[in-house]
């Protein structure tokens, strides 16, 4: 007889309980809802103001781009402007500095009646003149790339002041020097002047061209100034001249010391390579064509240079005149012999074959005394030439 029942057996070999897997959860479903599909999903949250924030950048890329464009041009246009105005500005002092040159000194050389002192007080006036020049370009405020260039133009108007004033002090300053050394002192002071133009030009003019150009600016140019056109006229040579011409002169009376006076030399009748010369005792038979000139020679006689002698020349028939002519020579030196050619005579018919006559005369110069030499008359017959 068994000690174990069956129940016993069977409780310890029991079967663990049987777990059920869990139920699947089920997705619900909505229902579709009448009317049509179904509405796109919103945007997230944030994705309209990135939007937004896109286009006003853009906006204020554009913005800046046409601002940069405006101010370009309107500061190329501002660039233009004001070397426009400066230079503007600059061309009337240019041309006031440079209106005492040498183009006036010949003038006032030249002039009848100069005295030292009227030129003193001439070389003066201009000093006060460059001066005034100089307040005013002093005043003016370039641009700031022709800082540089705008100190050249003072020095230039300094240079020509002081030029002018040495050369007014040294008239001053002359007494009884010899008129050769006063001469040379002159030509030294002249050569101030001579070195302004050269710093205008070179120092001013040139590097404002050149800065311009740089700069791209259009249709402003920097004016010129030139006081020596003739260095000829401030040489040693001709300040002699005049001084000495000068000191003949008595500086209280005015009236003129040594001789002063000119010759006549020859007149001769030219036509292409032919040439006749006039003789004042007997008739001369003149071939008259197109090219037909009467050229007169004299010589200066006196002690002095002479400024604007007059010539004239004078062609009668039975003694009344039918041509009249003149010509002023500027200048000749002393013991200088000069020739003047009268053309285009445009000789009437009349006067062919007849009692014609050719009269010169060497118009007369201050101090000149003995006029017996300056004058001839010369009887000619006048002939249609066979070459024309």
């Amino acid at each position: 007889m068994s000690t174990f029942d069956d129940g016993s057996e069977l409780e310890f070999f029991e079967e663990p309980e049987t777990l059920e897997a869990p139920e699947r959860q089920r997705r619900r479903m909505r229902p579709q809802r009448p009317g049509g599909p179904r509405r796109p999903s919103p945007p997230p949250p944030g994705a309209v103001a990135l939007a937004r924030l896109a286009g006003f950048v853009a906006l204020a890329i554009a913005i800046v781009v046409g601002l940069v464009f405006w101010v370009s041009s309107c500061q190329g246009k501002s660039t233009h402007d004001q070397y426009s105005s400066y230079m503007a500005k600059i061309q009337p002092i240019a041309q006031s500095s440079a209106s005492s040159g040498t183009a006036a000194l010949s003038g006032v050389f030249s002039s009848k009646g100069l005295t030292l002192a009227t030129l003193h007080s001439k070389l003066e006036q201009w000093s006060a003149q460059q001066q005034q020049d100089y307040n005013t370009a002093l005043r003016l405020r370039p641009p700031a790339a022709l800082q540089s260039a705008h100190q050249q133009v003072l020095s230039t108007l300094q240079l020509r002041a002081i030029g002018l004033t040495n050369l007014a002090n040294t008239l001053a300053d002359a007494g009884s020097k010899p008129a050769g050394k006063v001469a040379n002192l002159l030509a030294t002071q002249a050569q101030l002047l001579t070195a302004s133009d050269l710093v205008w030009r070179n120092l001013f003019k040139l590097p404002a061209t050149q800065t311009m150009t740089r700069l791209g600016v259009k249709g402003v140019f920097a004016p010129a100034s030139q006081m020596i056109a003739n260095p000829e006229v401030i040489s040693a040579h001709a300040l002699n001249q005049v001084y000495s011409s000068l000191t003949a002169t008595n500086q209280t009376t005015g009236n003129v010391t040594g001789l002063r006076g000119s010759e006549l030399l020859s007149t001769s009748a030219v036509a292409g390579s032919k040439t006749v010369e006039l003789s004042a005792s007997s008739p001369t038979t003149i071939d008259v064509s197109s090219n037909l000139v009467f050229r007169v020679m004299f010589k200066n006689a006196g002690d002095f240079q002479e400024v604007k002698v007059p010539v004239f020349l004078t062609v009668t028939v039975f003694n009344k005149p039918v041509v009249t002519k003149k010509q002023v020579v500027l200048s000749v030196d002393k013991g200088a012999t000069t020739t003047v050619n009268f053309g285009n005579l445009n000789l009437p018919t009349r006067a062919f074959a007849a009692q014609a006559a050719v009269i010169v005369k060497v118009g007369k110069v201050p101090g000149e005394k003995n006029l017996d030499n300056n004058k001839a008359s010369y009887p000619v017959f006048f002939s249609v030439s066979s070459n024309p």
